[in-house]
């Protein structure tokens, strides 16, 4: 007697055997599977970062393959990229270095690491 009070509480529409199987089957989909899509949106947001990461390294090796080709062929772009990049001089210069407040936080930020 008990358990039929208790369906007789039920909604009539919940006591549909289809409407109670769309509803199971949605609740799978959104929580209980593997590939739920709580974790789909999670997985597209890191693949949306990593196609932005790949972009930029395409366009530094990009930059950095045209460094080294301007390296390769100039001595005199060679001679300024070791003045500037690693403060070389020759013995009868002097050197004075002028930094601009972002140039001296890199720095600082890199000594420390």
């Amino acid at each position: 007697m008990l358990r039929f009070k208790f369906i007789e509480k039920i909604p009539p529409v919940l006591r549909n055997k289809y409407i109670l199987t769309i509803i199971i089957f949605i609740l799978w989909v959104l929580l209980l599977d593997s590939n739920n899509l709580i974790s789909r949106n999670k997985e597209l947001k890191n693949l949306k970062k990593l196609k932005a990461d790949r972009e930029y390294y395409i366009k530094r090796i990009e930059e950095d393959k045209r460094k080294l080709y301007e390296l390769k062929t100039s001595n005199r772009n060679l001679e300024k990229f070791a003045r500037e990049e690693y403060r070389m001089k020759k013995p009868d210069e002097d050197l004075y270095i002028i930094l601009t407040p972002a140039e001296n936080r890199r720095i600082t930020r890199q000594n420390n690491q």
